[in-house]
């Protein structure tokens, strides 16, 4: 349940309850009447005496009521429910009337914090049927805030649209129910605020639309909202990311743009990634003598199964570090890299774990043995590549190029798979579906621009649409030297020839 400082982020609250000197007046008028007519029921008293006292009663019953009536309790207009209200944060005067509320003046630091988070923060926002939208939201502000960026939860149906135009970013995690409908928490501001038209041109918006394949309007509602927020001026900062069931390919893609979004290269995996074993069959340099980095093409097949993957679809590789920098650690630690360890399901010796392993600072591992080693470090996150072959081709084909750093020590993904690897070798590998850049389903012309290694992807399309004899087709491609540089260039002067 959203709680009440969720829909109100930036205040304290209080609860306003009946004032106290109110209800002792009820309780005294009542008490004097009751009393009273005791005293006039009681038959052993004289009729004069029982006069006096009824006298007596209504006399203090009227002057009760006739104070209440000049001096009215200030209620709540829920009295019997406590109503949240803000805190305030200074009382800067109070008036000598005791009827005059106090004038409350908002503390200057919160109205720069709020102007800080506005400029610099992202608003979380989840509408959750089943509670998993509201999970995956917890997770995108948690990784958000692990990068150092301030993220803030909320629900969509704690929103308005006053809170719309005063967020700079904002990102939507929105499940769907029924025939495309909205969760049930979100339907207030589906009914309210999604039904009129406003200015959101202030907002940039990212969206992950949840959803089940099995229904014809998949993913209606995040699909409504999109539209919604573009239709009011809002502006996305990347695609609309689909989930079809809890597709983890679909979450690994939202957690590229979370990546994407903070600054940050790549981030650790939600979930322990569950690669697939392939193994590295070719590898040569396309651009022998080039003034840049050398660039190769890397060919891989499955070690069992089919191959399977569409022109425009990517690849996740678990790289691994270089050996050197495995038995120099295992060397400063003094352990031996050939004990046998536990990680999972899987027993794998401690050297092999830490190839593809976050390598500890050293402090963090002193007197621990293998096993506590082997518990204690995380997966290196994955690196993506783009497709540039079919499966017709008879192996999956990536081109890379070798990154180093200052020193020319190769980067981390590059150096595996062009250096470290050698011919043979395992290569924990997954293929992630990437539909916004598959090839269109009709005949129309197609216009290809990309640089350098982005031509993988842009070859992988071509060849699909000239294999599905759509050959209208116009590729811009640049890079330093097209002597050098032109990948591919026997190919797509074939194609060219050809028609």
């Amino acid at each position: 349940m959203q709680s009440p400082s969720s829909s109100m982020p930036n205040h304290e609250f209080t609860h306003v309850a009946e004032p106290t000197p109110v209800r002792g007046w009820y309780a005294l008028s009542a008490g004097v009447f009751v009393l009273g007519w005791l005293l006039v029921q009681q038959q052993a008293l004289h009729w004069q005496v029982a006069g006096i006292a009824s006298f007596t009663v209504a006399l203090t019953w009227l002057g009760v009521v006739a104070w209440l009536r000049r001096h009215p309790p200030r209620l709540s207009p829920r009295a019997r429910a406590p109503v949240l209200v803000p805190a305030p944060a200074r009382v800067a005067d109070r008036s000598a009337d005791a009827d005059t509320a106090p004038v409350v003046v908002r503390d200057e630091q919160v109205a720069a914090k709020n102007a800080d988070f506005t400029r610099t923060g992202v608003r979380v926002v989840f509408a959750s049927q089943t509670g998993f939208a509201e999970q995956l939201a917890r997770q995108t502000a948690q990784t958000l805030g692990s990068t150092g960026m301030a993220a803030r939860l909320d629900s969509l149906g704690t929103l308005g649209i006053a809170d719309l135009q005063a967020t700079r970013r904002a990102l939507f995690v929105v499940s769907t129910t029924g025939d495309g409908d909205a969760p049930d928490v979100a339907e207030p501001f589906f009914r309210q605020c999604m039904a009129q038209p406003t200015d959101l041109s202030g907002l940039q918006f990212g969206l992950l639309a949840l959803g089940d394949s099995d229904y014809d309007a998949f993913c209606g509602f995040g699909h409504k909202l999109e539209q919604w927020l573009r239709a009011n001026g809002a502006r996305a900062l990347f695609d609309l990311v689909e989930v079809d069931s809890e597709d983890e390919s679909a979450l690994r893609q939202w957690q590229h743009r979370l990546a994407l979004l903070s600054g940050r290269t790549y981030l650790p995996d939600w979930q322990t990634p569950r690669y697939q074993c392939w193994q590295l069959v070719e590898r040569h340099v396309l651009n022998p003598g080039s003034a840049g980095e050398p660039c190769f093409q890397i060919a891989l097949r499955p070690a069992q199964g089919k191959m399977r993957w569409e022109a425009g679809d990517l690849v996740e590789i678990g790289p691994c570090h270089a050996p050197s920098a495995v038995t120099g650690w295992l060397a400063a630690q003094g352990l031996d890299g050939a004990a046998l360890v536990t990680a999972g399901r899987e027993r794998l010796s401690l050297a092999a774990l830490l190839a593809r392993s976050r390598l500890p600072a050293a402090d963090a591992v002193t007197g621990l043995d293998a096993d506590a080693v082997a518990a204690l470090v995380q997966r290196l996150p994955h690196r993506e590549y783009s497709i540039a072959s079919l499966p017709a081709d008879g192996a999956l084909h990536l081109l890379v190029r070798r990154k180093g750093a200052p020193d020319g020590v190769p980067s981390l993904g590059s150096g595996w798979l062009t250096e470290y690897a050698e011919p043979g070798a395992e290569i924990a590998l997954r293929v992630r579906r990437n539909v916004n850049f598959h090839m269109p389903a009709n005949a129309c012309p197609l216009i290809l621009i990309g640089n350098g290694t982005g031509m993988a992807a842009l070859h992988a399309l071509l060849a699909a649409r000239i294999a599905a004899g759509r050959t209208r087709n116009w590729l811009l491609f640049g890079e330093r030297q097209a002597t050098r540089d032109f990948y591919y260039r026997e190919q797509i002067e074939q194609w060219l020839a050809d028609g």
